[in-house]
């Protein structure tokens, strides 16, 4: 195809060229100069052309006729923008190969006469779509097509697209894995089948009668829509039980196709459908642009990223949501609760700050270095989990999902953002109880080990680490800031962590093989597996979680080494332990000035922590409730007021009316999904 040629020049010498005579060609490089022409003239022009030579126009009627008349058109309402059946990664690349190097279509169909005339297709799609719509129904008037969808073998066409998608549809669904996602259907017919078998009705009714003609009083029409409604329901509780059944990527896969494939279906019944003359050109026109859609998505990226994640994104926050809410305080007995924990945490970080510090100095290769602090940061965190001890910065990816899940299933009303603002207050002044508490007790934690250390053997073992510990506790000269967000991006991670192997729980049964297993019975008897699979429901994801982030958080700085880069990690907690060591081994004298730096920094640094792993856990919960931006900027406005006429509620559990109505909050989110 010249798509670029020079030869194009105006509509008018591209219709003199190829339709001042009855063009008996099948090419298709006729129709594609026309197009690129009229793109570049006045509508109203072009129609006026045809209109004083009629000629010009029953020539290039009859050259339309000839190109389209044996082609079928079923695979672009069948196939294109239609998941295909390859799971995400096979389909995301055979989508970018398909965008670099276009297949090869069979020449004998619509598909590829779209390939080979639009070079363009949404820039093409875009065109027509703003055209006037008067303007484009005179053309089709003027070229013979605006009544096109009465044609017998358009309305084949349709027919038979839809009962290509309902045999596929039903295929799917009578899987085994996908049935069992909707156990609620085990009594009642498959719809599936019954829309199967409406649409074959449908078929023979045409087949009959080729000039029959559906309107919205046919009880074909009318049952076949509600067959489909049923089928999307079962599609809609599926995925709502995926937060009771856990979700594979295989059936994620399935579930997103068939959804797909009956609003395609009722997108080509609705087609069908003509009340009235006036209905005629319109759904004619719509088929046109049915078509166009369809083909110009059938390669989008976009589409098949938001499609296929947004739903596992969904499955993975709602696992996670489900302990978040725990660390949502509402009581100053909660409070002080929360503060322990995070104490308790402190006290584990203090020593975890002495051991780093301690395997720095053994002598060895950086992958050695790499292998000891993840053992540290691991052994560590999972003491902190069992133990039931808090670490701060580790909350926001948990109770992020929450607070976006309340945001999705409460009714929008303006009491309601108040309330929501109100449940912030909570969360916030938890965050800081929370932080408060491992920093207290990391400080003198590590303060009391490095002094009992140097009396027990006599060495300062801070001394030479100190300066380095001092100088990187200053967020000006220093990249601790940037560190403390690279180690929030570690913190949301693990909270993925967290969802993803909850939701594999789930799904695979583990808890229940785990406690059924014979071995296990067999070996260490009925109560030991009971507890041993309590144990693993109760606790795996939060272990695998912890283990994740202990292993980014001890490889950064020797990867980083590796590579040439300054890179590291910093965490708050572990920050005011440094910053203890800093100071005694400078023999306390330190300025006050770099006191206050190095505190001012290790503040900075919980907020880089926090707000990092809060805001990038929050975006993935957003996404998978699809809350929208209108949505979002009201109730972050109903927060700021909230905070203007009540700031200290943000800091201490200062008693509201409003605690009521954010406690049932949680409790009316909690009961809509019956985990």
């Amino acid at each position: 195809m010249k798509f670029f040629s020079s030869n194009t020049g105006n509509f008018k010498s591209v219709l003199k060229k190829y339709f001042s005579f009855k063009n008996e060609t099948a090419s298709l490089e006729p129709l594609s100069e026309f197009l690129e022409a009229i793109k570049k003239a006045d509508f109203n022009d072009v129609l006026n052309f045809f209109k004083q030579d009629q000629n010009f126009a029953e020539n290039f009627r009859y050259y339309l006729y000839r190109i389209f008349s044996d082609r079928p058109f079923n695979l672009s309402l069948t196939e294109a923008s239609i998941l295909s059946e390859n799971a995400f990664i096979p389909e995301l690349k055979n989508r970018i190969l398909n965008k670099v190097l276009p297949p090869v279509e069979h020449e004998n169909t619509v598909w590829y006469l779209i390939d080979n005339v639009s070079f363009r297709p949404k820039k093409d799609l875009e065109y027509f779509q703003n055209l006037p719509q008067d303007e484009l129904t005179e053309l089709m008037q003027i070229l013979g097509i605006a009544d096109f969808i009465r044609n017998p073998k358009v309305k084949n066409e349709l027919v038979f697209s839809m009962n290509i998608l309902s045999w596929r549809v039903t295929g799917m669904a009578l899987e085994v894995e996908v049935i069992k996602m909707a156990p609620e259907y085990r009594n009642f017919d498959n719809p599936f089948l019954a829309l199967q078998n409406e649409l074959e009705s449908l078929a023979e009714d045409f087949n009959k009668k080729p000039q029959h003609q559906l309107n919205s009083k046919d009880s074909h029409y009318k049952q076949i829509k509600i067959y489909i409604q049923q089928c999307l329901d079962f599609v809609t509780i599926a995925f709502k039980n995926s937060s009771k059944y856990g979700i594979s990527g295989k059936i994620n896969h399935s579930l997103l196709k068939i959804r797909q494939q009956v609003r395609r279906i009722l997108e080509i019944l609705n087609l069908l459908v003509i009340d009235n003359e006036q209905d005629v050109i319109v759904k004619s026109k719509q088929l046109i642009f049915n078509i166009l859609i369809y083909k110009s998505h059938k390669n989008n990226v976009r589409d098949l990223v938001n499609d296929s994640t947004t739903l596992i994104s969904h499955l993975i926050t709602s696992h996670t949501a489900e302990t978040g809410s725990g660390y949502i305080t509402s009581t100053s007995k909660e409070y002080l609760k929360m503060l322990r924990k995070a104490a308790g945490g402190g006290v584990i970080v203090g020593a975890l700050c002495i051991l780093k510090m301690i395997y720095s100095y053994i002598p060895g290769s950086e992958f050695s270095h790499a292998f000891l602090y993840s053992f540290n940061y691991v052994m560590g965190f999972i003491m902190i989990f069992l133990m039931g001890f808090a670490l701060a910065t580790k909350q926001p990816s948990m109770t992020a999902t929450t607070m976006a899940r309340v945001l999705s299933d409460v009714k929008n009303t303006k009491r309601n953002y108040w309330d929501f603002a109100h449940l912030v207050s909570k969360l916030f002044r938890s965050q800081f109880i929370a932080f408060m508490g491992n920093v207290l007790m990391s400080f003198p934690v590590a303060m009391i080990i490095i002094y009992a250390l140097d009396v027990l053997l006599g060495i300062n073992l801070a001394a030479e680490k100190s300066d380095k510990f001092l100088k990187n506790l200053n967020f000006i000269t220093s990249s601790s800031i940037a560190q403390g967000a690279l180690t929030g991006v570690y913190l949301f991670i693990s909270g993925i962590i967290s969802g993803s192997v909850g939701n594999k729980t789930v799904f695979f049964k583990i808890p229940q093989r785990i406690e059924k297993n014979p071995l296990i019975k067999n070996t260490f008897g009925h109560h030991f597996a009971k507890r041993l699979s309590s144990f693993y429901a109760r606790n795996w994801a939060g272990i695998m979680s912890y283990v994740w982030l202990g292993v980014l958080m001890g490889i950064t700085a020797s990867v980083g080494s590796f590579l040439g880069l300054n890179i590291d990690t910093k965490h708050i907690s572990f920050e005011a332990g440094n910053l203890a060591l800093g100071i005694y081994g400078n023999d306390f004298n330190v300025d006050l000035e770099t006191i206050l730096m190095g505190v001012s920094t290790v503040f900075l640094i919980g907020f880089a922590n926090f707000s990092v792993s809060f805001g990038l856990s929050m975006l993935l919960a957003f996404r998978s409730r699809k809350i929208t931006s209108v949505e979002i900027r009201k109730i972050i406005t109903h927060i700021i007021k909230y905070f203007g006429k009540n700031p200290v509620i943000f800091f201490f559990p200062i008693r509201s009316i409003l605690d009521e109505n954010a406690k049932k909050l949680i409790k009316e989110t909690t009961k809509s999904e019956d985990h």
